[in-house]
């Protein structure tokens, strides 16, 4: 400056004035070197001009550019501090600052007050170099980390002062934000930035209002303000659809607001709120997710609209009112509509993925459960062929401690095993969360292993319901292990893959099940009604039951159908029964059938059917019944017996005269019904499964409830005229309400009216018992002694009611046993004797009802023959020959010593006699006189030493009647 315009200055202004002058321009010119030097990449430079400008800007009151300067100092010393920048990470070192000094050009261009600052202009320099002052120099006119925040502050204040700087204000509080970033003080940061959002910037465009938030966005996420920090990128968001701007940038917007979701705690991966409770504020992320979607629809994407509606419904849904779940539902059904929702990954332009959203709350699932297949279905794995369970992954044979997952669970296989090409079932315990109802559409299962079929299903749910069962269908079409992974459905129009993994709070017994190769399948029909009640006593579940009411000795012909209805030929058929109740005393076989015809039809093609007849015979012991008897003693019966001399025919007296017409007992009358029952069991097999050692088995229950017929209430005997012979007495009662007829074989029919009690007398043969089956040595030696005898009396008891042919006829025919009322005395009486005693007359066999003739004066030869049928040797006997004459008036005359005389002795001896042998005595008698004359056989008194040890009923003798006749005169005496 001349010498002349310094002068002319003097003069312009006082002495005070121009000091005052002075030290400004001093000091501005001092805060623009010191830019130039930061700038210049000279820190240390820049620090000392800094240094003055701030000390002559201060002393002349000039705030703007005193702020200006003192922003330049706190930009050199962070330079210094923070060689890295403010923008990244710190370093640890501090540089020299003679390295580079090109690199630090750009450093103070944002620092001079005469240039227009965007506010977007922050402090980027990075890795700056410091000139070669000495270390001493630089430590003291740097500033300390809390220096800096100060003298940003004080400067913050100076700008504050001049409306017009709100921009480079702003750029203050930006940049002392950065560095309280660093520093770790995020409090103190939040307040600059708070200041920062109040401070006036005039008239700004749209563009610079959007990126004015975005830059608030960004600071605060800086500090770790993160829902802060989306607040403002919200805005800005909002900002880029402002009613004010002609194009609206949606894209632009539905950007923004994917960029928020972090700071809401919102993700749009519905795995991360299947973890645990719920994050964030649920109204705000609801309605940030209600902007998604609008935003996604006004960007002419309704796909992302489909997909960000089905979050909001899935994770929201807790926090839903039913008045907003209506809403939602109804927007997602239009939504729907246009475009249906799926379950691939949506990817968006910029590369961001979308992933897919199930419904697994649209119904919520409690638990899964595999189902086993029917019972008549279910495949049974042959005996020896089962395979080893036993797991090797534990040494001990028991632990008390039981680790395990609900992962683990749901891997865990089954015991059960499903069928190839027979239809599945899995249940669901479900349960509607909506206030309306939820119609799901194709629900369907989700397998893995083996092929499979599901056969989808659609299901209605009411209104907030309970716990409600689904079942869920399907048919493998191979085999192997099969593993429900889930469930799919189509609610709202959106098909959602629902895997069980993804659910740890649904209950499930394993969801791995074996699939064995296909096996026939059986269809039962029968002749008879179907049971309406079960078996009582069975605890086995039963594929049918029939039921029937029959007469106690009535036999009824069940015709059982069997059709193929399966893909694979029957090879194998086997049938088996059991009785389920046996506190009733049967006699014979309940249910017989011939499988020899059904066998010889076999392989079965499918469609073909095969017929097996059944014979139910009820054979029960109705005789020793306490009601029954009782029934008979009020009504004057004996049931102990009836005396030989009693009528033939007594009839019971009607029950109305004993018993009130109202009462419980009257009603049932001689009704005692009992109930017998069994189980019919065919086993059957074919095909691929038979081959792997598996089959089916159809059960069949029998329900068969059974009136007494007749019974015996007295059972006797009475020697017959022949030794051999015996007449069995029979009391017949009738309960029934019928007339009936009672047979026997070689005896006349015997006609019972109702309630009525008759005597039958039927003359048999003695019986054989050592006949019959005998059990062999290994039976005797392990067998209890008890049950043998039991046996041996069943058997001589069936032996003997085989003989009799008892039968009865009403409107159907039955059969009537006596083996429930055969006590050992009648037994005994009907038993032949081992001992066999033949006695022959003149030749001829005599018994009591044979009479031998002879003639007066004639010999009579007299043989005695006896046959050891026991098993042990007997003998020696002596037998006595008494002749006697009968009056049939009571009186018997043994005084015949002038009508009979005998040729000999009449005593016979007969020598031990071994098993199966026999011995023959001969003797002969000379009657005197004419007339009817018996002989009496009897052992004497001295003879008997064996045979007192034997029963009394091996010494029947026969009785001899022998008629003498009137020798005929001889022509020409």
């Amino acid at each position: 400056m001349s010498y002349c315009t310094i002068n002319s200055l003097i003069l312009m202004f006082p002495s005070s004035s121009f000091r005052h002058y002075k030290k400004r321009c001093q000091g501005r010119m001092r805060k623009h070197v010191g830019d130039l030097c930061l700038q210049a990449g000279m820190l240390q430079d820049a620090l000392v001009h800094y240094h003055m400008a701030v000390e002559l800007l201060r002393s002349v009151n000039d705030f703007l550019w005193l702020g200006a300067a003192l922003e330049g100092l706190c930009s050199a010393s962070v330079i210094f501090h923070y060689p890295g920048g403010t923008a990244g990470k710190a370093s640890g070192r501090k540089p020299s600052l003679a390295q580079g000094q090109g690199q630090a050009a750009d450093a103070g261009k944002r620092h001079r007050p005469g240039k227009q600052h965007s506010p977007l202009c922050a402090l980027t320099a990075n890795g700056i170099s410091a000139d070669t002052s000495s270390e001493i120099g630089r430590a003291k006119n740097c500033l300390g980390p809390e220096d800096i925040i100060e003298k940003y502050k004080e400067a913050i204040s100076y700008y504050g002062k001049y409306k017009n700087a709100g921009v480079i204000e702003l750029e203050a509080c930006v940049k002392a934000v950065r560095v309280l970033a660093i520093q770790k003080r995020a409090m103190e940061a939040s307040e600059f930035l708070q200041n920062a959002v109040y401070i006036n910037l005039g008239q700004l465009s749209e563009e610079e209002k959007i990126q004015r938030y975005s830059i608030l966005s960004e600071l605060y996420h800086l500090i770790g303000f993160h829902r802060k920090s989306a607040f403002f990128k919200r805005v800005a968001a909002m900002q880029c659809v402002a009613p004010t701007i002609p194009e609206p940038g949606w894209r632009a917007c539905y950007k923004l607001l994917l960029e928020t979701l972090p700071g809401y705690s919102l993700s749009l991966d519905p795995k991360d709120f299947s973890k645990g409770s719920h994050r964030g504020w649920a109204a705000v992320q609801m309605r940030l997710l209600h902007e998604l979607v609008y935003a996604s629809r006004r960007m002419g994407n309704p796909g992302l609209s489909v997909r960000h509606l089905s979050f909001l419904l899935q994770t929201m849904l807790d926090f839903l009112s039913d008045q907003e779940k209506k809403e939602v539902t109804q927007s997602l059904e239009n939504y729907t509509s246009k475009c249906p929702g799926g379950m691939e990954v949506l990817t968006l332009p910029d590369g961001l993925k979308l992933p897919p959203v199930a419904f697994t709350k649209l119904p919520i699932i409690r638990s899964v459960k595999l189902l086993d297949l029917p019972v008549s279905l279910r495949p049974h794995k042959q005996k020896g062929l089962l395979e080893n369970n036993m797991s090797t992954k534990s040494p001990f044979i028991y632990s008390p401690i039981i680790m395990h997952t609900r992962g683990e669970e749901r891997n865990k296989k089954i015991e059960f095993q499903w069928v190839q090409g027979e239809v599945c079932e899995v249940q669901l315990m479900v349960y509607n969360p909506m206030p309306f109802e939820l119609r799901v559409e194709h629900m369907g299962l989700l397998t893995s292993g083996v092929e499979f079929e599901a056969l989808p299903a659609a299901l209605s749910l009411p209104a907030e319901s309970g716990l409600y069962p689904v079942t869920l269908v399907g048919v493998p079409r191979t085999a192997g292990n099969i593993t429900v992974n889930g469930y799919h459905t189509s609610v709202f129009g959106v098909t959602s893959d629902c895997l069980l993994e993804g659910l740890p709070s649904v209950l499930t017994s394993g969801c791995v099940v074996e699939v064995i190769p296909s096996l026939p399948r059986l269809q039962l029909s029968t002749s008879l009604p179907r049971s309406a009640h079960p078996l009582q006593p069975s605890k086995e579940e039963l594929s049918s039951s029939v039921s029937v009411q029959l007469f106690n000795g009535e036999t009824q012909h069940l015709t059982i159908t069997l059709e193929n209805i399966g893909s694979e030929d029957l090879e194998t058929l086997e049938v088996a029964s059991k009785t389920c109740n046996t506190k009733e005393k049967l006699f014979g076989e309940f249910l017989s059938w011939d499988l020899d015809e059904a066998v010889s039809q076999l392989p079965l093609k499918p469609g073909q059917s095969v017929t097996l007849t059944v014979n139910i015979k009820v054979r029960l012991d109705f005789s020793g019944g306490e009601n029954l008897l009782q029934d008979l003693n009020d009504d004057g019966i004996s049931v102990t017996g009836l005396p030989i001399s009693s009528p033939l025919r007594q009839v019971l007296k009607p029950r109305a005269e004993t018993k009130p017409l109202g009462s419980e007992s009257s009603k049932t009358d001689y009704n005692h019904v009992k109930t017998l029952e069994a189980v019919m069991t065919f086993k059957y097999s074919g095909g691929a499964g038979k081959v792997e050692g598996y089959y089916r088995d159809l059960t069949l229950g029998v329900h068969v409830d059974i009136e007494p017929s007749v019974f015996f209430t007295r059972v006797s005997t009475l020697p017959a005229t022949r030794t051999r012979q015996c007449h069995l007495l029979l009391d017949v009662f009738n309960s029934t309400e019928h007339e009936l007829t009672v047979s026997a074989n070689n005896n006349q029919d015997l006609v019972l009216h109702a309630s009525e009690c008759q005597r039958m007398a039927i003359q048999v043969d003695k019986f054989d018992f050592d006949t019959l089956p005998q059990p062999d040595q290994e039976a005797l030696r392990y067998t209890n002694p008890k049950l043998l005898e039991e046996e041996r009396l069943h058997a001589q008891a069936s032996m003997i009611n085989s003989t009799l042919g008892i039968t009865w006829n009403i409107i159907s025919f039955g059969e009537a046993s006596v083996e429930g009322v055969l006590n050992q005395l009648v037994l005994e009486h009907l038993q032949l004797a081992p001992l066999q005693w033949d006695v022959v007359v003149n030749g001829k066999p005599c018994d009591c009802d044979l009479i031998a003739d002879c003639r007066v004066g004639d010999a009579v030869p007299l043989e005695v023959k006896l046959t050891n049928r026991s098993k042990n040797a007997v003998g020696p006997f002596a037998l006595t020959v008494v002749p006697f004459q009968d009056y049939q008036n009571g009186v018997q005359n043994y005084d015949l010593q002038d009508a009979v005389t005998f040729i000999g002795s009449n005593t016979f001896y007969i020598d031990t006699v071994k098993p199966t042998e026999n011995s023959v005595c001969m003797g002969a008698l000379l009657f005197l006189y004419t007339g009817d004359f018996y002989l009496n056989i009897k052992f004497q008194d001295d003879s008997a030493g064996q045979g007192k040890e034997l029963p009394p009923s091996w010494f029947g003798l026969p009785s001899v009647h022998i008629k003498a006749l009137e020798a005929p005169i001889e022509a020409g005496a």
